[in-house]
């Protein structure tokens, strides 16, 4: 609770007690009406100067101007007929109850956004000549320098680890509670928490470029993109306003009127309360706070899971998605390819996997990456000698006298080696030795865990039609989709393709609300996560266009996490219908019995302040999404 909080609350209690002790005091005339104004204007007085500024300012038509006026004629009639001001004073206190409830409420979502700024870092450490350590701001660090992240400090920029090993707190970032281990080699993305060991980075991004600064934005700029509940909300409080306050003039001066003509008897006291009533009732507040606040909730609760929506239009969105589409490398495999099986021939796999790692000793390909992997002793005592990469073919090299050749199908046939085809899904590199086929090993994208939990839990939570799309061969692509159960595959797609397949699926379904989603990772995917209704970026690992194409960012990759994301989507939005529906429904009602004259000021009270917290309390459920 903040100190503005404090007062206001302070302002309520003490407003309370002098209600409740003024009803012991015998008093009357002008005496009792000035007792009574002090917790008036306790509780009171910030309303009346908005009013106040808002009729200077030509923007009257707001709940501070309906509750100066009904509040005010209130005590006018009081005055003038029996000196009960309580009603009155009620009116305005149960109002700032209602406030009170709804800034609690905003301060409670708004906790999650400020404990994601939290990661922004305050400075990098740069270690000088003399091994001492130099505190500078992260903006003049340039990319590739050195910098050193001790036990407790934030990493201030994106880098990979030269020196030491560490455990990594990722919580603001991902929403994950274990730590990650992070040693030589390792990518490590700013706004982590270094646990407890020192370690050097070099960094790869200017701060300005880096995670953090990024995610900043993101969330900074989220409440700019507003969803149309939100603009409908906003232009009928427009309408609203000033129409109710015609009305309530209507109903003060015409109904007496038509009387004192007709009967000769006017009334005007119990039309002006009516009035009065009227407008209490039709004080727009629930509305107007409560479903902002929804979305701000819902936006809130979801970044404490790692998800990072822009905006509460996406949010909307992304709650009438039906059908998913996945890019496949990155999104649904890892992205790293690896060694999955090796079928020798005259031979052992061991050795076979030695000679294709001897070859590939100088090379820089992925492939070589994974084959030096498979066999991490390569560098023994071997001679590897007149190392020679044919272009399309693959890699010759002669190790220990022998020629050996590690490539593909064409440059067996260049040789003379019969080689044979492999069932197995994955790129196929066969070895021949003197021109005698030896086998051949099959590297291939190692699909992430949790994949197949992702597809699972995306139905479950509406999705009908999952759709995958890869640049890999049909043979590929299809193994992938089998083994995670995907609806829908198309291979051998260029980046173009892809964006051409996504409108393909979009035509299918223009003529419904269903939306797509597209989920990437790559920079050739951010055509088609602009081209969808809704771009899902994988954030951790995923490029920096591909990140800023994209409506909604997944900090840690993990695909299981849109399922989540749906879920939320559709909480909130059923939050939303629901404080229409329950406001505009009591309002309605509400406004037609004061009219009537058998709603009183407590009644519009209720009709009020009541439905607000009633729908703020409602909109806070947003936040609660941990076990979706």
């Amino acid at each position: 609770m903040n100190r503005k909080q404090k007062r206001n609350l302070i302002r309520i209690i003490v407003s309370a007690v002098l209600i409740i002790l003024l009803k012991f005091v015998s008093c009357d005339g002008i005496l009792r009406f000035l007792l009574y104004m002090v917790p008036y204007l306790i509780i009171g007085y910030d309303i009346l100067i908005k009013a106040l500024k808002g009729i200077k300012n030509r923007q009257p038509f707001d709940e501070s101007l309906l509750m100066a006026v009904a509040t005010i004629g209130a005590i006018a009639l009081a005055l003038y007929e029996n000196g009960d001001y309580v009603e009155a004073i009620a009116v305005m206190l149960f109002y700032q109850i209602g406030e009170w409830f709804q800034s609690y409420a905003v301060g409670k979502s708004r906790k999650n956004i400020t404990e994601l700024m939290d990661i922004r870092p305050d400075y990098a450490n740069i270690e000088k000549e003399d091994g001492q350590l130099e505190q500078v701001d992260p903006d003049e660090v340039e990319t590739g320098t050195i910098i050193v992240v001790q036990p407790g400090e934030k990493v201030p920029i994106d880098g990979i680890v030269t020196e030491g090993h560490t455990s990594l707190n990722t919580g603001a970032l991902t929403g994950e509670s274990l730590p990650r281990e992070a040693g030589p080699g390792d990518e490590v993305i700013s706004g982590c928490i270094n646990i407890n060991g020192l370690i050097k980075l070099k960094t790869t991004k200017e701060f300005g470029e880096s995670t953090v600064s990024k995610i900043l934005d993101l969330v900074e700029n989220a409440s700019s993109r507003k969803s149309k509940s939100e603009d409908f909300i906003t232009k009928f409080a427009r309408i609203y306003t000033p129409a109710v306050v015609i009305g309530a003039l209507v109903l003060a001066v015409v109904p007496p009127l038509y009387l004192m003509l007709a009967t000769g008897s006017a009334a005007w006291g119990d039309w002006i309360y009516r009035a009065l009533t009227f407008l209490v009732i039709s004080c727009p507040c629930a509305l107007v706070i409560s479903i902002p606040l929804s979305f701000f909730a819902g936006i809130g609760g979801a970044s404490k899971q790692g998800i990072l929506i822009k905006g509460s239009n996406y949010l909307e969105t992304l709650s009438q998605t039906k059908t998913v589409v996945f890019d496949k490398t990155g999104t649904l495999t890892q992205g790293v390819f690896k060694v999955t099986a090796v079928h020798s021939e005259n031979t052992d796999d061991t050795e076979l996997l030695h000679l294709a790692a001897h070859v590939e000793r100088y090379s820089t390909h992925p492939i070589a990456n994974s084959l030096r992997a498979a066999y991490p002793n390569e560098a023994d005592e071997c001679s590897v000698e007149n190392v020679e990469e044919i272009a399309g073919h693959g890699i010759r090299a002669e190790v220990n006298g022998d020629v050996v050749c590690v490539g593909n199908s064409k440059m067996m046939d260049s040789v003379g080696a019969k080689w044979k085809d492999c069932e197995c899904a994955g790129t196929i590199i066969h070895v021949a030795v003197n021109g005698e086929y030896r086998g051949h090993i099959v590297i291939s994208d190692v699909i992430k865990p949790n994949s197949k939990e992702a597809v699972e839990k995306l139905r479950n939570a509406g999705v009908r039609k999952t759709v995958m799309l890869t640049g890999d061969g049909i043979k590929t692509a299809e193994s992938v989709a089998k083994e995670i159960d995907i609806d829908e595959v198309y291979a051998e797609l260029l980046p173009a393709d892809k964006v051409t397949k996504v409108e393909e699926l979009l035509e299918k379904s223009k003529n419904s609300k269903d939306k797509l989603a597209f989920v990437g990772d790559g920079i050739n995917d951010a055509p088609v996560l602009s081209r969808a209704d809704i771009g899902i970026a994988m954030g951790a690992m995923g490029s920096d266009a591909a990140i800023e194409a994209a409506d909604i960012v997944l900090m840690d990759d993990d695909p299981v996490k849109i399922s989540k994301a749906i879920k939320i989507s559709k909480k909130c939005i059923g939050i939303v219908n629901q404080n229409i529906w329950i406001a505009l429904g009591v309002k309605l009602i509400c406004l037609a019995l004061g009219a009537l004259g058998i709603a009183n000021m407590w009644a519009a009270i209720f009709a009020d302040v009541g439905v607000m917290i009633i729908a703020v309390l409602n909109a806070v459920r947003a936040l609660f999404v941990d076990k979706l």
